[in-house]
């Protein structure tokens, strides 16, 4: 999997402080979208284990008060992508319990396959639904599009 940034410190995607890693691959290619950079799944850099150690030590660095961890991308979803985004949740969830998971998807939740829904029975909340140019809102609290649900699986 490759990735295009990783925020260790983020207030905007997703309530409170967080740790947000922007994947890279999408299918979806949603017109209008503003992170078009990240479609291609050979974009970015390659997520590495050191990356990963990165993060679970960000969550849980006490000198500052993390919320939790945000997937977005691209696609965290993507088939090329299913496999370590799960690795990842698993481990969040194992040696960071108290933070939540936050993921963007352009996949609906009833389109899910086996796989996706693995990652998707480990996040707190998902956002999911293809941004729709026509029904863009700047006024929407954590998507893009009016189109776009979000699924809160549990509550912090």
């Amino acid at each position: 999997m490759n990735y295009h940034q990783y925020h260790p410190i983020d207030v905007v995607n997703g309530p409170g402080t967080r740790c947000t890693l922007f994947v890279s691959g999408c299918v979806h290619q949603c017109r209008g979208c503003y992170n078009q950079a990240t479609w291609s799944l050979h974009s970015g850099h390659l997520f590495t284990d050191e990356l990963e150690e990165r993060i679970i030590a960000d969550l849980n660095d006490t000198r500052i008060k993390r919320r939790g961890l945000s997937l977005s991308g691209g696609d965290p979803l993507h088939p090329a992508n299913v496999s370590r985004v799960l690795q990842l949740v698993e481990r969040v969830r194992r040696e960071c319990p108290n933070k939540d998971i936050w993921l963007w998807s352009g996949y609906l939740l009833k389109e899910l396959t086996q796989d996706q829904q693995r990652v998707i029975d480990l996040v707190d909340v998902l956002i999911d639904g293809k941004y729709e140019k026509s029904l863009a809102d700047p006024e929407l609290e954590w998507r893009g599009s009016s189109n776009q649900v979000i699924h809160r699986f549990k509550q912090f």
